[in-house]
């Protein structure tokens, strides 16, 4: 049976954010399918007022699949904020969701802040990531933060392409800092459904997050636990092919 499989993504990234990995995916999975949704503030949806509440955010991307005449349940490969609404997701229509993936994300609950945004990031974070009125400053601060395993001409050539996603669909700073306000906050469950499977991913070199929040997760809800030892926070720029198989393993292994 074909599965449907929704796209989430994180802190003021939109659905080009993911680049080549939908494609990789929907390769190696040919009788699914595969979506991409931008949240309100990013993308397509730029220009909308961005929630400060996770379940909000959740709101939209309900209606959206709706507005398309899709149907639930979905299975869904979530990254950091993304990983946030997935949990909501869970805890307020677990019958929606056939599968999650939880990549690099962290919750109030289980880690601190200082784990959940590492403060080492802070001072390069506000000045070139968020007050910076530089698209190609700012998004190759954010690619040099969580990106590992690609090297700097790689980086800055995806800068220059990423600062053109900015320059055409800009997310304001309001917005930004409203969606930083929504994962600051958000407070997950103390448990998930148990009817529905989940995983936990990481990339143990993740310099934005600790690697600890993923672990902490995991071990707190009782999920399977998939690590990257050397990949940043953005494990599908990464390690797409690597998270890719993952997927799969994990999808059949709770099949079986």
């Amino acid at each position: 049976m074909a599965r449907t499989w929704v796209l989430l993504r994180g802190l003021v990234r939109e659905k080009r954010h993911w680049e080549d990995f939908p494609q990789r995916l929907q390769a190696a999975l040919p009788q699914d399918r595969v979506l991409l949704l931008d949240l309100p503030g990013n993308g397509d949806l730029y220009q909308q007022p961005s929630p400060t509440r996770v379940g909000a955010m959740l709101v939209s991307a309900r209606e959206q699949l709706k507005a398309r005449g899709e149907s639930a349940p979905y299975h869904l490969v979530a990254l950091s904020l993304g990983g946030m609404m997935a949990v909501q997701w869970l805890s307020q229509a677990p019958e929606e969701v056939a599968f999650a993936a939880l990549i690099n994300t962290s919750v109030s609950r289980f880690s601190p802040f200082w784990q959940r945004l590492r403060p080492a990031n802070y001072p390069r974070i506000l000045r070139d990531a968020v007050f910076s009125r530089d698209p190609r400053r700012k998004e190759l601060a954010i690619l040099q933060i969580t990106s590992n395993l690609h090297d700097e001409a790689f980086l800055e050539q995806l800068a220059d392409k990423w600062a053109g996603y900015a320059r055409e669909k800009p997310v304001s700073l309001a917005n930004s800092l409203r969606q930083l306000l929504a994962a600051a906050r958000y407070r997950a469950p103390s448990a998930l459904p148990a009817q529905v499977p989940v995983m936990v991913i990481n990339g143990g070199g993740d310099r934005l997050v600790s690697p600890r929040c993923s672990s902490t997760l995991a071990n707190a809800w009782q999920l399977p636990l998939h690590v990257h030892p050397q990949a940043g926070h953005d494990l599908p720029l990464d390690a797409p092919q690597w998270l890719i198989n993952t997927l799969i393993e994990g999808v059949t292994d709770f099949a079986v």
